[in-house]
């Protein structure tokens, strides 16, 4: 149950920006869809993911406290995240994916909201994750891990991944 306050955070937030649960649920089929698809991304998922449900309920949940403030999300996103073998490149397909989806499937207003969260989170992420590795990224670094410590795929579209 949401306080006075959260509701009140989310009211305004949806008032400005138009997103609402179905918006969220939207963005977050849409753009797990295209995560599954991804040559780069979707192994990783794949590997840790089998049933989908649970998953695309619980990041609903995490989008909503995260684009609306409204605190239903109870989970340790970093903790999760920690054991990946990703680097920062992994992020910016990410960021990548859910940028192009927020922009395909909300209005400006709120694609922009949810953009600019998802950057915050990603940099938290990458952040948390460097430093797990005993890495301390300075302001504008990045966390690069050598590619055994990494997942990647090996056809040839992928490269050009590789060295960014």
């Amino acid at each position: 149950m949401l306080t006075d306050r959260q509701q009140q955070a989310a009211t305004q937030i949806a008032e400005r920006t138009g997103i609402d649960a179905a918006m969220i649920d939207r963005v977050v089929r849409a753009f797990y869809g295209k995560v599954r698809e991804d040559d780069v991304l979707a192994p990783i998922f794949a590997a840790r993911i089998t049933d989908w449900e649970p998953h695309l309920a619980r990041m609903c949940e995490f989008w909503s406290s995260v684009a609306l403030m409204t605190g239903i999300y109870h989970g340790r996103p970093m903790e999760k995240h920690l054991p990946l073998p990703v680097d920062g490149r992994h992020f910016d397909r990410w960021l990548r994916l859910f940028r192009a989806t927020a922009q395909e499937v909300c209005p400006p207003a709120a694609a922009a909201h949810f953009i600019e969260r998802a950057e915050r989170i990603a940099q938290s992420l990458e952040m948390g994750i460097a430093v797990s590795q005993g890495v301390l990224l300075t302001k504008g670094a990045r966390l690069r891990r050598s590619d055994s410590e990494v997942c990647w795929p090996v056809d040839s579209q992928s490269r050009e991944v590789r060295q960014t």
